[in-house]
Order: C-alpha cells, then structure tokens, then sequence
C-alpha cells in the first residue's frame, strides 16, 4: 500500500465534467487498504433520496454546491455550500435539492465486505453439515447506481448515492 498522500480529485472538476441532470455518485473512494468511504454526490434540481436510515455507520455529509435540505427529526436543516452535517447512525432522513440542485460529499467508515459464516454446529444436523445450496438471491438489494447492498429488506433509495430502487 502506497502511504503517501496525494490529490485523488479535484472536485469542481467533476461537477463541471458531469452532465447538468447527472444524478448520483460522480466520485468514490476507491483506495486499496482504505479505512474510509467517501463519494460525490449529486442531485439534480427538485430531486430527493427518500426517508432512510443508516443503522451501521455516522455519515458525514459536507455540502460543495446548490442547496436543498436535510429533512429529520420533526424538522428541517438547510444545506448550502461549506455546511457540514452529522447523520448519525439509526437517524431517520430524507434530502432534497433544491432548484440548482445539490452535490456534497458523504463520508464514513468503510463498511466490512460480507461474510459468509458456517451455522453453528449445534444448530445443524449431522446429515445437513455439508449440503451446500445457494444464499438468498439479494440482487433486488443491491443499488443500480454505486453497487451497494442495502440492508433495508425492501429498500426505496440507496442510502450511499441516493438512487431509486426498481420498484418489485
């Protein structure tokens, strides 16, 4: 792993890049041996990621331009450029761009990559032990725009980029 530090975008850059309508992540993180997560994000104007929640991971969320509002608790926080909000695991919330749309900058703790365990051996009958068979398919989870699985069972937007789910 390479430790020395280095630009690894610029982010006007991508904004500038990205179409007018793009919506989603534009940037992630991608560093081998990270111990972040962080992504570009944009919402076109009028977009929204719908209610969510993140019961795993504090997400902060640093807003580079546009505006719009963080929706949670009862009330309403607005977002404009420079604004810094915390996004605490288990908390209920929404965003919405406003009418120049809204792209900031998520960051968290990486998240672990899935595991599969064996059952305990205690739960298992002798003859079961070694069938194999196919984990539950979770394709229906997983985000059309950056990829991740969701651990909503029947989730509307991703929680990383904001992307719709296809409706079942």
């Amino acid at each position: 792993m390479n430790s020395v530090p280095r630009v690894l975008a610029v982010l006007d850059d991508l904004l500038t890049a990205a179409a007018h309508d793009a919506r989603g992540a534009l940037w992630q993180l991608a560093e081998q041996g990270r111990e972040l997560d962080a992504n570009l994000v944009r919402l076109p104007p009028g977009a929204e990621v719908g209610e969510h929640q993140e019961d795993v991971l504090d997400v902060l969320l640093v807003v580079v331009a546009g505006s719009g509002r963080v929706v949670a608790g009862g009330g309403e926080l607005d977002l404009t450029p420079t604004t810094v909000v915390w996004l605490p695991r288990t908390s209920r919330r929404a965003l919405a761009a406003g009418p120049d749309g809204l792209a900031y900058v998520t960051v968290h703790r990486r998240r672990p990559g899935l595991t599969i365990k064996p059952p305990a051996a205690s739960s298992v009958a002798p003859s079961a032990a070694y069938e194999g068979g196919e984990a539950p398919c979770m394709l229906d989870r997983v985000c059309p725009g950056c990829g991740r699985l969701s651990q909503d069972p029947e989730p509307v937007f991703c929680s990383r980029c904001g992307e719709r789910f296809p409706e079942h």
